[in-house]
């Protein structure tokens, strides 16, 4: 399957956090079809529903590299099922300004399409028309009556935003849910390229859940694997009307390595003599708040796991039109194959002695 067919299946499955297993099939699928059967050593889920991919490594003291990119979306969660209007509230970091007009699908159950309205500014009051719309003034229409409704959809059921991925110019490509399908891609991309080759390390490839929430599945399968080195795939800002260059990466010009406190100096220069190697252009971006990735979480788990992080420049974060250059994720699956390839035990034994006086 070409990348961008398995992206679109990717953002166009629901996963918000805390219900991934749609998307978490979708990958598993690739393996088991006989499509990418060759790339993997071994595929399982652990009990919080992350999806771990290993490929073993050649030496028997093989060191253990983890990669994670977060499956899970932001979305929402149903409050009230009242006459013929469900009300919900936010499931992760979603801006209520992009809400109202939206397609959405109420994971009932059954799956139930509806869309989101509120009162029209024909008939709001001044203070409402210059205001946005309060997440409690929306509503779900789904068109059924109150009866019905009440049949298909209770509280505490999931809802997801509809969306096509939709091809733009120049490899660019914009829908829901590439923050942070696309890191998932990335880690694909990644096993596609590391066939045939041999290399000393252990590679296990996480699509990782509920990250939108609180970096939870990171932290369990970080703790499970207990890797000698971990890098979280993320999406970075994309340059775009409103943000400074200092603020935001060029969409097209590869992936974004991150220097920040998360990240570990050694992991950070191996990285870049990985892109070296390889031939692919990166960029930097000083990142001092480190608890926004699954880097943090990977960092903090046992005695301490060396990290680093690499972005996917990322257009309109948390809308439903999330724009990115599929060349940018094949890059950064390039990146992190040659990362693999470069790693040996002797590296990782120079990481525990980095920080020794």
């Amino acid at each position: 399957m070409k990348l961008d067919q398995f992206l679109e299946r990717l953002c166009t499955s629901s996963g918000v956090s805390g219900r991934e297993h749609l998307v978490s099939s979708v990958v598993s699928d690739l393996f088991t079809s006989g499509e990418a059967r060759g790339w993997a050593t071994e595929i399982r889920s652990d009990a919080l529903g992350n999806l771990v991919i290993r490929k073993a490594g050649s030496s028997p003291s093989a060191p253990k590299v983890m990669f994670a990119a977060h499956m899970d979306e932001i979305g929402l969660i149903v409050t009230e099922v009242k006459d013929q209007f469900v009300r919900f509230d936010s499931v992760g970091g979603i801006d209520v300004r992009v809400l109202l007009g939206q397609e959405v699908v109420v994971h009932g159950r059954r799956d139930v399409p509806g869309i989101i309205g509120a009162k029209p500014p024909h008939i709001q009051d001044e203070n409402e028309r210059n205001s946005s719309v309060k997440i409690e003034d929306m509503a779900i229409d789904t068109g059924l009556p109150a009866d019905e409704l009440a049949a298909q959809v209770s509280v505490g059921d999931f809802i997801s935003i509809k969306r096509d991925l939709t091809a733009l110019r120049n490899s660019h490509w914009s829908g829901k849910a590439l923050d942070d399908r696309a890191g998932v891609a990335a880690l694909i991309e990644c096993l596609r390229r590391l066939e045939g080759y041999s290399h000393a390390a252990d590679v296990y490839c996480v699509a990782t859940v509920q990250e939108e929430v609180g970096l939870r599945g990171a932290l369990v399968s970080a703790f499970g694997i207990d890797p000698d080195v971990g890098i979280a795939i993320d999406v970075t800002h994309g340059s775009m009307p409103g943000l400074d260059d200092s603020e935001a990466y060029e969409l097209g010009k590869g992936p974004v390595l991150a220097i920040g406190p998360q990240v570990h100096p050694r992991v950070l220069e191996r990285l870049k003599a990985a892109a070296d190697e390889a031939g692919v252009r990166y960029q930097t971006e000083p990142s001092p708040n480190p608890r926004g990735t699954d880097t943090y979480a990977i960092q903090m788990v046992r005695d301490g796991v060396p990290t680093g992080l690499v972005s996917i420049p990322l257009k309109y974060m948390h809308t439903s039109v999330e724009t990115v250059c599929l060349k940018d994720i094949q890059e950064t699956g390039r990146l992190l194959a040659q990362f693999v390839i470069s790693l040996d035990s002797d590296f990782v034994e120079g990481l525990k002695c980095c920080f020794k006086s």
